[in-house]
């Protein structure tokens, strides 16, 4: 099968067009980098000719509504549009646990995301996962407050991209099914504990203090509202099993 994988640089993309080729299929990469503009839709068509399904996995770094929707609904937009006019059989979208139930802005953008792809004409397959093991890394960086790194509380069940990749293609690789049951790593994670020892695993050894931080996605996250559902397929690596594996130990 020739797969597209549409935003296939990211932390979960990379995974993703490596796992389509070590199931045995082509895999074809969208993005800027490689010639194609999603939002304005240059080199799209061209990509997908010949293509039998397409992965969607791209993001935009924004905490803005209206910018969220704009980028979705013009990326995914033009991406589904393109899949029609070249036939392709099955588009399959990587979508996040939660977004219906916390009102935070960038989650706005991926309902809409969400709405489209259900409503369009090309064969469809909507899978939510929760937080990547990466987040750790990207709370560390983003949450301070002026030299000092925090420690939010919430509640997630993180999971390998490696794994949400995997299963992406092996979707892909099957019928359209519509929205199917979310993706989670094993088991549930105090994230405060995260960040501090993803902290602790790069050589940081500063106060990290642990707080409630203000926001519609840490409330609904320490609510438990990110959380999958009973009916969710489970990974097997632990954060504690990725970070080993993942982040090299650094020395004080």
């Amino acid at each position: 099968m020739r797969i597209v994988v549409a935003g296939g640089t990211g932390v979960v993309g990379t995974p993703t067009v490596e796992a389509v080729r070590s199931a045995g299929h082509e895999a074809v990469v969208l993005s800027r980098s490689h010639g194609v503009d999603l939002v304005s839709g240059r080199g799209l068509e061209a990509a997908l000719t010949g293509a039998d399904a397409v992965i969607d996995v791209v993001s935009v770094e924004t905490l803005k509504a209206s910018t969220a929707i704009e980028f979705f609904t013009a990326a995914t937009g033009n991406l589904l549009a393109a899949a029609a006019d070249t036939g392709v059989g099955h588009v399959v979208l990587l979508s996040i646990v939660g977004i219906d139930r916390i009102p935070y802005d960038y989650y706005a953008g991926k309902v809409a995301q969400e709405k489209l792809v259900s409503a369009s004409a090309v064969p469809s397959t909507i899978l939510r996962a929760t937080q990547f093991h990466e987040f750790a890394a990207q709370m560390f960086a983003r949450a301070k407050a002026g030299p000092l790194h925090l420690a939010p509380r919430a509640r997630t069940q993180p999971v390998a991209a490696r794994e949400v990749a995997e299963r992406l293609v092996t979707l892909a690789i099957g019928d359209a099914q519509g929205r199917v049951p979310d993706f989670a790593g094993p088991r549930e994670e105090q994230l405060a504990d995260m960040v501090r020892a993803y902290a602790r695993r790069i050589g940081y050894r500063g106060w990290i203090p642990a707080l409630n931080v203000p926001g519609p996605q840490m409330a609904g996250m320490r609510a438990g509202k990110a959380l999958p559902g009973p009916d969710a397929v489970r990974g097997t690596q632990t954060f504690t099993e990725w970070l080993a594996e993942a982040v090299p130990a650094r020395a004080d």
